[in-house]
């Protein structure tokens, strides 16, 4: 509160609105975009679609307009090639004094066309000087503000004063972060100049290098601290050694096994084996596309587990996953001398208790459950391994709690169906190893996907009537609940009616979030088990719903979902031996980016290429399926998406110091554990999964 411009009003508002409390903050609170403010336009090239414009000229005429909410001041602004009409709904009364009609301005701001003129709101005037406008000559920054911090005069131009202020206010070298080694070896801008340059780039090229600088940095300190984190759980704890591959796992590969596995199966099994027989904890990071055979895969290591008398334990995120789980786990099992329990939300109090004694006791061997598993009141008799499905669905405090089930912690494998982008699987997951299942079991074949329009629905209609016929069933999923009055997307409601009324002759069910779980699993077993032909439903049957049977998956309204999302819900499909269909249906007018989503989901069928695809186009911390909370960590400057070429290099250059120093001891690291103890202070969640 102290720099020159703020004081204590403006203090509390810069904490509250941007968690600002220091020049550091402050300094570290960077631009997010620029505009080249050394092109000058004349009035007669302008048109109302231009992002930003720069025009020297006189205002000719300024009134105040309107009254109440609609008062205004307008004001006609003139080059001599043109006019140009300026409108300020805000500080009337403060511009009524500071400008002056007829001298010489720098006008900069956003054109828009309204009533056949060109005007602009609110455009920031510089007086002329020279013919040179004084705030600023080249890359003009924009900062991200909120309406609290407007309303206070704290817009983008008055954080870069504030910005201004603090350099000349801290008169000193900020200091640096980074080793000498690694600035020499990188040829990197030291962090005083860097900052500077940041916020106060006299051109692209250097704007470009004090970038890098500042991205590097993030990136090997995330990478640094993830990597030593997986060094220090190496050395500290030690994990049960399963060294048998027993009677369980023989029988039920000799006996049991619905199909041969594939070589993607059998090198994942392979990676889990080596690191449960290492004497250390496996935290390992399953990720295979749906219908790629994971909890084939899981049950194979529960059986490593239980053949070196421990027990094992599923964890999933739905009750109506757990159940799932159960059903093929147990179907998988036949005839083996194996014990399967599931514990829910809704397992009454009576089945509860003889589970938690048989638990107890060491008689079941698997227990597969929803968040019920981690209450205080289930322990096991030897817990030896976790599984952990659709992990994402799990806050980090949750899956800590498994781990304290036995007095060594487990072996832990996490499991995604969500393709995880590289770089964000070396950040969110870096701790993790990573183990990918690439292909899909024998027989599957691809979805076919298409994109139609919602006015060609009779021919939609003529086909789904085909494949029902045909004796398949088929889902249609909508983004809506009930009608939004600003949207004009198909809604469930609706949509159910409409259905129904089309195929008069089939069952019909719904699904969706706001109904009770047991009216949901009701509607769920009836589709299922093939009483109903048509799932009509919203996202919840995005993840982990198994029915082979069905063939077509019909997405209303498609531009409403991200891409993973279509992945995702396209892979409820496609299960069985059978050719399947997903049929994307959008209407007429769609964005670029929209347009580019369909393109892609109909061009392939690689989650992880999608998941690339989608990372680019929304950006890391919105990506549907991995981390709905965004990143686990806040990225000031970085950007996963754009930024992979530089989080492999910071990755690298952190692995290659924890080989030399594995826990950071030696003196030449000590600005690293100094720098990672402050990243520490600021309590960033450093995306501990285990």
């Amino acid at each position: 509160m102290y720099l020159p411009g703020v004081g204590p009003k403006k203090a509390e508002i810069l904490k509250r609105e941007l968690k600002i409390v220091s020049f550091e903050d402050l300094l570290y609170h960077f631009p997010y975009r620029y505009v080249d403010r050394s092109r000058f336009y004349s009035i007669r090239e302008i048109t109302g679609d231009m992002p930003y414009i720069q025009v020297k000229g006189k205002i000719t005429s300024l009134k105040l307009a309107g009254d109440g909410r609609g008062k205004r001041m307008v004001g006609t602004f003139t080059d001599g090639t043109g006019t140009l009409e300026l409108v300020w709904f805000k500080g009337l009364k403060y511009l009524k004094e500071q400008i002056k009609p007829n001298e010489n301005y720098i006008l900069f701001g956003k054109p828009s066309r309204f009533n056949h003129t060109i005007n602009v709101v609110h455009p920031e005037l510089d007086k002329e000087q020279n013919g040179k406008v004084q705030f600023f000559a080249g890359l003009q920054p924009f900062y991200n503000t909120t309406e609290k911090m407007k309303s206070s005069y704290l817009g983008s131009r008055a954080m870069f004063k504030l910005v201004q202020n603090a350099f000349q206010t801290y008169n000193s070298v900020i200091p640096e972060t980074l080793p000498a080694r690694i600035t020499e070896q990188l040829k990197l801008m030291n962090l005083n100049q860097a900052l500077r340059h940041i916020h106060m780039p006299p051109d692209a090229e250097t704007l470009q290098k004090a970038s890098f600088r500042l991205k590097f940095e993030e990136l090997f300190y995330i990478q640094l601290n993830i990597l030593r984190l997986r060094n220090q759980r190496t050395f500290n704890l030690k994990g049960h050694i399963f060294s048998t591959v027993g009677q369980h796992l023989n029988r039920f590969y000799s006996e049991n096994l619905p199909f041969e596995l594939t070589n993607a199966q059998k090198r994942v099994i392979k990676e889990i084996r080596r690191d449960m027989g290492s004497g250390h904890q496996m935290n390992r990071l399953l990720q295979g596309d749906v219908g790629s055979g994971k909890t084939l895969v899981a049950l194979m290591v529960m059986l490593i587990a239980i053949d070196n008398n421990y027990q094992a334990c599923i964890m999933a995120p739905t009750e109506i996953l757990a159940t799932q789980h159960f059903e093929s786990i147990t179907e998988m099992l036949k005839g083996m001398d194996i014990q399967v329990g599931i514990l829910t939300g809704s397992t009454k109090k009576a089945a509860r208790q003889e589970l938690h004694s048989r638990l107890q006791s060491g008689e079941l061997n698997i227990l597969i459950g929803t968040h019920a598993l981690i209450e205080d009141t289930v322990r096991f008799h030897n817990l030896g391994l976790v599984v952990i499905d659709e992990q994402h669905r799990f806050g980090v405090a949750q899956r800590a709690r498994l781990w304290k089930k036995n007095t060594s912690p487990p072996h832990v494998l996490v499991m995604t169906a969500t393709p995880i982008p590289r770089t964000l699987a070396m950040t969110t997951y870096g701790d993790l190893e990573v183990s990918v299942i690439d292909e899909l079991p024998p027989g599957r074949k691809p979805v076919e996907t298409t994109h139609t329009y919602h006015k060609k629905r009779l021919g939609i209609n003529k086909f789904v009537k085909e494949q029902i016929d045909a004796g398949r069933q088929v889902y249609v999923v909508y983004p809506l609940i009930e009608e939004s009055e600003k949207m004009d997307f198909q809604n469930l409601t609706d949509g159910f009616e409409y259905i129904k009324s089309v195929f008069p002759n089939n069952k019909v069910s719904m699904v969706h979030g706001k109904m009770k779980p047991a009216e949901k699993d009701a509607a769920m077993q009836e589709f299922a088990s093939g009483k109903s032909q048509i799932l009509v439903s919203t996202t919840v049957i995005e993840v982990g719903v198994n029915v082979p049977n069905a063939s077509v998956m019909v997405i209303e309204s498609a531009e409403r979902f991200g891409l993973s999302q279509l992945h995702q819900l396209r892979g409820r499909v496609g299960r069985g031996a059978e050719q399947s269909y997903c049929i994307l249906m959008t209407g007429y007018k769609l964005s670029a980016e929209t347009r580019k989503r369909m393109e892609i989901m109909t061009a392939t069928n690689d989650g992880f290429e999608i998941a690339e695809a989608d990372m680019k186009l929304r950006g890391p911390g919105d990506l549907e399926g991995t981390q709905q909370s965004g990143l686990p960590f806040e990225l000031k400057i970085a950007n996963l998406a754009k930024d992979t070429r530089i989080l492999q290099m910071a990755r690298n250059i952190a692995s290659d110091i924890l080989k030399e120093d594995p826990l950071l001891e030696k003196q030449n690291n000590a600005i690293l554990r100094r720098q990672l103890k402050k990243l520490a202070q600021q309590k960033m969640n450093w995306a501990m999964i285990s």
